[in-house]
């Protein structure tokens, strides 16, 4: 074989050989698309949450989620999650005092009794909480824009802890938060036992003045609570399934009776202030029991009803310990 055949010969093997590495390089040293694709990626667990409307299927731990009552607000905060909408505050616009350090400036989504889907779906929020009392009629709607799970109501806030934990997969959270309102529960009437050496006041009334018109609470955000705490309502109360007495008549102030009386209201109203002077200036107010052994205390109203939530609970609890007399 002549040099120059022999120069060509291995001039092609070794084009051959270059190709060959060349092609391989890609298959060794990388992952293809498809690769790419499943790479790092883990199963998201699917779950079914019971509540209120229904079941709600989710799919692993919620990242933006929207709370549309002023308890599931408070709620995120108990169980360290900020979402990217809430809904504005009763009072204090946009936002309760409490809770401003921790959702200052998320997106307002609208008012409780009105929230605006728009805005709720521009935020692509991939779980929504809600309550059947105030948010049934367009439930539909936004289960349309993410998975909603609803409470029946708005101040039955252990239960919206425990609603929320499920739905955010933070079910151990939830846990903690419930166990330390109830232990904090068992150290008040506890404490109150020794402090009142067994004569401590059973009978509370929870009163709210308006411009024309008194009310009592029997049940709802503080009536639960006070129920928790081994009080009883008014004296003479005569339906226990109500949860608001509306009172038009002042002949009717002998259904407030009781041993202590918490009473809030808007005192920036003039018409509120009036008529709630008119109210505690008749007979028939002098000679309840509250008030003839000077029992009776104003209170903020949003702790004590518009917050609704276990944050809020806990500040209600914390104002009995203080009026009480009792070490926290």
């Amino acid at each position: 074989m002549s040099k120059k055949v022999l120069f060509v010969v291995v001039a092609l093997l070794s084009l051959v050989v270059l190709t060959a590495g060349c092609g391989n390089s890609k298959t060794d040293s990388e992952p293809d698309e498809t690769d790419k694709e499943t790479s790092g990626t883990t199963t998201e667990e699917s779950r079914t949450i019971t509540h209120a409307m229904g079941t709600t299927e989710i799919k692993g731990t919620p990242k933006r989620v929207v709370t549309l009552y002023q308890g599931a607000n408070d709620a995120a905060v108990a169980l360290d999650v900020k979402p990217v909408g809430i809904v504005e505050s009763w009072a204090e616009q946009p936002v309760y005092q409490y809770l401003k350090d921790d959702l200052d400036g998320i997106q307002i989504v609208g008012q409780e009794t009105q929230p605006n889907l728009e805005e709720i779906s521009k935020l692509k929020p991939d779980l929504i909480i809600a309550s059947k009392i105030r948010h049934e009629e367009v439930y539909e709607q936004l289960s349309a824009i993410a998975p909603t799970v609803a409470h029946e109501t708005v101040f039955a806030f252990k239960e919206t802890v425990e609603l929320m934990g499920q739905a955010l997969n933070e079910e151990e959270k939830a846990k903690e938060v419930i166990e330390n309102w109830d232990q904090r529960v068992i150290d008040f009437k506890e404490k109150l036992q020794v402090k009142m050496d067994g004569g401590a006041p059973k009978h509370v009334a929870v009163l709210n003045f308006r411009a024309d018109h008194a009310r009592i609470y029997y049940t709802g955000f503080a009536g639960s609570i006070l129920a928790e705490l081994g009080f009883k309502g008014p004296k003479n109360m005569k339906d226990e399934g109500q949860d608001i007495i509306k009172l038009t008549d002042k002949e009717s102030i002998t259904e407030m009776n009781a041993d202590v009386f918490y009473i809030f209201m808007d005192t920036n109203d003039p018409a509120v202030v009036k008529n709630y002077e008119e109210w505690t200036s008749h007979p028939l107010w002098k000679n309840l029991d509250a008030v003839k052994a000077d029992q009776v205390y104003e209170v903020n109203e949003i702790v004590w009803n518009l917050g609704g939530g276990v944050i809020s609970a806990n500040l209600m609890l914390d104002d009995m310990y203080d009026r009480l007399g009792l070490e926290k």
